[in-house]
């Protein structure tokens, strides 16, 4: 223990060190030297208007520059952090319309190229300078045209000087998603300047690597968040269209990753026309995304019932989904939830049973709750996750001891629905190995579950629940023999049973929208585990 606890000293002090050392050699003349040498190129590729639409949120109303109010704003340090990286990454130039003033748009790049030409921690960190880059680039009929000579010269430079620190620094970020924001500047940068032997192969190369560091066989993230693979598809398809706007030709490695993320986001997102509440995921708006991809002929189908450890069983009025996946790598692992076997129905277009969502802001205590196996519609033994997790620091917390899938077997038939499997997360600790079997009967409008605790080694008896939650609008009645609960979700009626084992309600929170919560109701099945193994059947059937 002495050991360990010099080593973790130790190696604390080493990153402290090195980070202090680093962040001096990035604020010095040295560096601020390297990263100045620039090649004097002009903004040749312009970007269509309507590419960039795939990553905007869709704002009907345009605003003028007139409406806001820059003064000073570039010295204003007593905002939140969150308005700071919006105003510095200057995506709000998308909520201006052509018809804004140049002069003043200029103006205000000109004055926070004054304040921000050299690197500063706050506003030169990944995310927001790629941001910024492409923003920049992406609306140069209010940014660069019709300017003069001088600022067209400071705004060339200060784009090549902020793409040579994202070169320098890339590799360093530990945040995927970032990365795959910085290779699109970079690719931008290069097709903007026509810079393909600098800015343009590096960005295709670095893309590459991120491909086959972090995408599945199949091309599913291998972190299973699906609100990844959204955020994956869009960004790939904005490269993908930028370099055909420019005639430059595409790389087969891209169509390959667009037809891989394509057909997985057919499944988990159009299919379904719902957000499901799994690993990270939370409600998420795609209408606009959606018509993006019809305008631009991006169109897969995917008639599988299985992609990146989710079997999605469908048909047109019922769909059945279950986590059937093992938990992610320790490094792939920061927005995992403890929900192994977890499932979700669909019916008619709204939710009979889900999970609660995700809690994205890791800063929050509220992330951590919503990360454990309660807030999944599974089994939980003793109150505790299925897998362990350990938070570092003020980060999000990652897989410290993860689950393994045992066996799965899946069946999708016109009248019969069969989806098993196990995992043995609660093994060593409780010597119990989970597996859980649901089948649906179309013709009856009948799911029947089967979860079955496998004793492997003696332990003491201690209790388990099995949660099935709600969405918020849901409205639920117990019967006083507490075999019955009935559900209704607007015109239609469900009702579930579990004869040997006593049901109750109770009130928990759902944190389907982002960073808010709101109460909800699940139904729990509770009993003690035992010496032997045990069967816990229950039913959910529609009435009406």
């Amino acid at each position: 223990m002495f050991l360990k606890n010099s080593f973790n000293y130790i190696n604390r002090f080493f990153f402290f060190f090195t980070n202090k050392t680093r962040n001096f050699y990035l604020n010095s003349i040295i560096y601020n030297k390297k990263i100045s040498n620039i090649e004097n190129r002009n903004l040749e590729y312009k970007p269509s208007s309507g590419l960039i639409d795939c990553i905007i949120k869709y704002k009907k109303k345009k605003n003028k520059i007139d409406d806001f109010n820059f003064d000073f704003i570039w010295k204003n340090e007593n905002i939140s952090k969150k308005d700071y990286e919006k105003l510095h990454n200057f995506f709000w130039l998308f909520t201006l319309d052509l018809k804004s003033s140049k002069e003043i748009t200029q103006l205000i790049i000109l004055n926070w190229i004054n304040y921000n030409n050299n690197y500063n921690s706050k506003n030169w960190e990944i995310d927001i300078l790629s941001k910024r880059i492409i923003a920049w680039i992406s609306n140069s009929k209010l940014t660069y045209e019709d300017s003069s000579e001088d600022y067209k010269k400071k705004f060339n430079k200060v784009i090549q000087k902020q793409a040579n620190h994202l070169i320098n620094e890339i590799e360093r970020s530990k945040d995927l998603d970032d990365k795959i924001i910085g290779c699109s500047a970079l690719i931008l940068v290069g097709l903007a300047y026509q810079y393909k032997s600098k800015y343009l192969e590096f960005g295709l190369k670095f893309l590459k690597k991120i491909i086959k560091y972090s995408l599945d066989n199949d091309g599913f993230p291998k972190s299973r968040n699906i609100r990844q693979l959204n955020f994956y598809y869009k960004y790939f398809i904005l490269i993908r269209e930028w370099l055909k706007d420019s005639q430059t030709d595409i790389p087969e490695y891209i169509d390959e990753t667009i037809y891989n993320l394509g057909t997985a986001y057919s499944l988990t997102f159009q299919s379904l026309k719902q957000s499901i509440l799994f690993n990270g995921n939370h409600e998420i708006n795609n209408d606009d995304f959606n018509s993006y991809l019809t305008k631009f002929g991006y169109k897969f189908k995917n008639e599988n019932q299985e992609i990146g450890g989710y079997s999605i069983q469908r048909n047109k009025k019922i769909a059945l989904i279950m986590d059937v996946g093992p938990s992610p790598e320790k490094k792939f692992s920061k927005d995992y939830q403890s929900g192994a076997l977890s499932f979700e129905i669909i019916s008619s277009g709204k939710k009979i049973i889900c999970n609660s969502g995700y809690f994205q802001n890791h800063e929050h205590k509220l992330n951590e709750l919503s990360k454990s196996t309660a807030t999944h519609s599974t089994l939980v033994i003793d109150n505790t996750s299925s897998c362990k997790l350990r938070k570092i620091g003020n980060k999000s917390s990652v897989i410290d001891k993860g689950l393994k899938i045992l066996n799965k077997s899946i069946v999708f038939e016109k009248n019969y629905w069969n989806v098993l499997a196990s995992h043995n997360g609660y093994l060593k600790r409780y010597g119990f190995i989970h597996e859980r079997k649901i089948e649906f009967f179309p013709e009856y409008n009948k799911f029947v579950g089967t979860d079955i605790l496998f004793k492997k080694k003696d332990n003491k008896s201690t209790n388990f629940e099995i949660r099935f939650h709600l969405e918020p609008n849901s409205k639920v009645m117990k019967t006083q023999d507490n075999k019955n609960i009935f559900i209704e979700v607007q015109n239609e009626g469900w009702k579930f049973t579990c004869d040997k084992y006593e049901i109750n309600l109770e009130t928990g929170l759902y944190f389907g929208k982002k960073n808010s919560y709101i109460e909800n109701k699940n139904i729990f099945i509770s009993g003690m585990t035992q010496n032997e193994n045990q069967n816990i059947k229950w039913e959910l059937i529609k009435i009406s």
